[in-house]
């Protein structure tokens, strides 16, 4: 819970940095709050994530990606949000090396993946997903997919439509319960048990780090 609450917070004071403080004007933030909501975030916490975007004594946090390979060939797509590069180049460097993986530049691996709005909504009573699909393809949406398990909708689009995407969303009495941002790989890599086994650990390790937000990669 603890971890949640640290990355959501993060997220917010990066959102309300870009975007502003009120989350009426700012859609991302206005998402992001709702799903704190959801995760019981205390509202103590989301204040003082938005204040720190505000804060002109602090420094905030830095959106910095690190890419590289890990054991048997596997691309791994790290996003952190840090407020201590050079902490965090250095600790994810150890992780790749510990683990047998190569750290490499910036930017050498973001041709393997491409970068998705994610939202997931409430099911709505009666709602035919052909239809929804057939609205929404003007607003980037790529894909859907209904999980009954959830009663939820979990719907993918382009990155860059993501604000016209919830717009059409809010306005259409869709409950958003998340927005996230992912990347997908362009292909997956198969391994056997037991290398899949050692790329995870690295993987484990990654996630682990209190400056890292998300781990992506082309394993199957």
């Amino acid at each position: 819970m603890a971890r949640t609450f640290t990355k959501l917070g993060k997220e917010i004071t990066i959102a309300a940095r870009d975007g502003g403080p009120d989350p009426d004007s700012n859609p991302r933030l206005r998402t992001l709050i709702q799903q704190c909501k959801k995760e019981n975030m205390p509202k103590e916490n989301i204040d003082r994530a938005i204040k720190k975007a505000t804060d002109k004594s602090s420094e905030g946090y830095k959106e910095i990606n690190y890419e590289g390979y890990g054991p048997h060939g596997i691309a791994i797509f790290v996003e952190t949000a840090t407020d201590n590069n050079m902490r965090t180049v250095a600790n994810i460097r150890s992780y790749f090396t510990k683990f047998g993986g190569t750290l490499g530049t910036q930017g050498s691996l973001q041709f393997l993946f491409d970068r998705k709005a994610c939202f997931t909504v409430s099911m709505k009573d009666g709602i035919d997903l052909d239809e929804l699909e057939l609205e929404l393809i003007d607003f980037g949406v790529e894909e859907l997919a209904k999980d009954e398990e959830e009663g939820t909708i979990v719907i993918y689009g382009d990155f860059d439509q993501a604000n016209a995407m919830q717009k059409y969303l809010e306005e259409n009495g869709f409950e958003i319960q998340s927005c996230e941002f992912v990347r997908i790989p362009n292909d997956y890599k198969e391994l056997p048990d037991d290398q899949k086994e050692a790329v995870q650990k690295l993987i484990d390790r990654i996630e682990e780090d209190e400056d890292v937000q998300n781990v992506f990669t082309n394993l199957a």
